[in-house]
């Protein structure tokens, strides 16, 4: 069971332009009317998404928010990207997660590969997923054991790749092995490279083999643990420079961070708008809960934190949309707002009690993927580390 927010007209700051409210009421109309009902139908029985949602988000031009005009996308920014997010997630943080199956996946293409499959993404024809941790890689993005060795005009991969969701439905996969196999202790990123590896949405292609995960959330599709033995690639099918794929790896953290705050911050309202709707209807000792202090001072507490993330992530995406380098305000956002979001999912579990405990309300599945929010784009700990990094220096 869940609840819908009320439509009390909210107040626009100055950045929140006509254009980005029209964006964010479409966004927000979606997510409640056709993703809100799939999530409490699909999500308990760990369905999977629907095609059919899939298109109509391409149809709505979803996928390419940050894709030029030129090339069949919005050419919009990453606050118009982070605002469909949060609504996205608001309903189901899956598919605000496949929103990043498009938006952002096309890094290292050539120019040729730009003007060829760009459209196609754009369209949601063209989704891609990320080969990249491995089981002994998490955070440790550089310690990579998958390799890629060169036989005549073929790449050939030996090794495994450990969470990569929607693996099996992509189109395509960014894929990151070693193609150096002399790894220097002192410099373990150099010699990594990243590859374009196409295949039929559904299906894997000879010389790979994969075994979903067992989740406990983030349901609707699946991640799997990827194994590679023997497949082939052409020579072409290298991206960008061969050893340096590390830093087409690293180069989209910031847009990546941003998408995971706004991500979070869905969540944490989702729970909020349950909680409040559940508190007016429940009553205890003859009166609703809402008429408690402490269940109000609760849902205050819990609508200052919300706001206080989204305000940071609005300055975050504004700052990366204008240009300009902030990877440590990035890693800010996405620690601030995943953070919060599993503190402000548990506070609604608990002002739903027992109710909350069961799959008979939503507030448990938002709890849930709240606590995915500060392990995945890098964990809270990372983070962290970033932030000291800029602050103190590396230690």
């Amino acid at each position: 069971m869940t609840h819908r927010p009320s439509q009390r007209a909210e107040p626009a700051p100055h950045y929140l332009t006509e254009e980005r409210r029209e964006i964010r009421k479409l966004a927000r109309e979606f997510a409640m009317n056709e993703v809100l009902p799939l999530a409490d139908e699909l999500d308990p029985q760990h369905g999977t998404i629907p095609d059919s949602l899939r298109d109509r988000m391409g149809e709505m031009g979803f996928f390419g928010i940050l894709i030029p005009e030129e090339y069949g996308g919005l050419g919009l920014g990453v606050f118009e990207y982070c605002l469909v997010a949060e609504e996205l997630a608001r309903a189901w943080l899956s598919v605000s997660g496949l929103l990043a199956r498009g938006n952002g996946m096309g890094g290292g293409f050539t120019e040729e590969q730009e003007a060829r499959l760009l459209p196609r993404v754009a369209r949601g024809e063209y989704l891609g997923a990320y080969a990249l941790s491995e089981a002994d890689a998490g955070s440790d993005v550089a310690n990579l054991a998958c390799r890629a060795r060169r036989d005549g005009d073929e790449w050939v991969v030996h090794g495994t790749k450990m969470w990569c969701t929607y693996a099996d439905e992509a189109d395509y996969l960014v894929l990151f092995a070693r193609t150096d196999p002399d790894k220097d202790p002192q410099r373990p990123h150099r010699g990594i490279s990243a590859f374009l590896v196409e295949k039929e949405r559904g299906s894997f292609p000879a010389g790979l083999t994969g075994t979903p995960v067992r989740k406990i959330g983030y349901f609707g599709w699946n991640t799997w643990e990827l194994s590679f033995d023997g497949l082939r690639l052409s020579a072409d099918a290298l991206l960008g420079e061969e050893g340096r794929g590390f830093y087409l790896a690293v180069s989209g953290l910031e847009v990546g961070r941003a998408h995971t705050a706004a991500r979070a911050i869905g969540l944490a309202r989702a729970a909020l708008e349950d909680s409040q709707a559940y508190v007016k209807q429940r009553e205890q000792f003859g009166q609703p809960l809402a008429d408690f202090q402490s269940i109000r001072f609760k849902i205050a507490d819990m609508a200052s934190r919300i706001e206080a993330a989204r305000q940071l992530m609005y300055s975050v995406a504004t700052e990366i949309d204008s240009g300009g380098r902030c990877s440590k305000e990035a890693a800010m956002a996405k620690l601030v707002a995943s953070e919060m979001a599993e503190r402000v999912t548990s506070e609604a579990l608990q002002i739903h009690g027992g109710a909350g405990y069961t799959t008979d309300f939503a507030v448990e599945r938002h709890w849930r993927d709240a606590r995915l929010t500060k392990i995945f784009e890098g964990t809270s700990e990372i983070q962290m580390r970033v932030i000291a990094d800029e602050l103190l220096g590396r230690a």
